[in-house]
């Protein structure tokens, strides 16, 4: 009996680097990470932000997910022991499976070790 082949899901990655105010963007050229996101394979979407847990940067992940149907997203930003849910539920929110969501924390791990 033949194997049935599955259908390959299109990756299409959103990605979202968090400035933080001045605690990751005073240390990190967020520009620069944002557009390295922005040219790899599979990212249809790389947006920087002032502050990605603010209402605006939920509602911009949301309208991002809908408008350009992302199936992942990236949030590079604070601790996810802090913010993981909050993003996490704003992609299941959005109509996003929240297991295909990822957070870097790019705070603690790569600009607060240069202060």
């Amino acid at each position: 009996m033949a194997k049935k082949k599955e259908k390959k899901e299109e990756l299409r990655v959103g990605v979202f680097i968090c400035d933080c105010g001045s605690n990751i963007a005073g240390h990190l050229d967020c520009a620069a990470v944002t557009e390295y996101a922005d040219s790899l394979p599979g990212v249809v979407y790389a947006k920087e932000n002032l502050y990605t847990c603010s209402e605006s940067g939920i509602v911009e992940i949301q309208k991002a997910i809908r408008e350009e149907k992302l199936n992942r997203v990236v949030v590079a930003s604070c601790s996810p022991r802090t913010h993981h849910p909050l993003f996490s539920s704003s992609c299941k929110q959005a109509g996003m499976n929240p297991y295909l969501f990822e957070m870097v924390n790019i705070r603690d791990q790569c600009s607060w070790v240069h202060m």
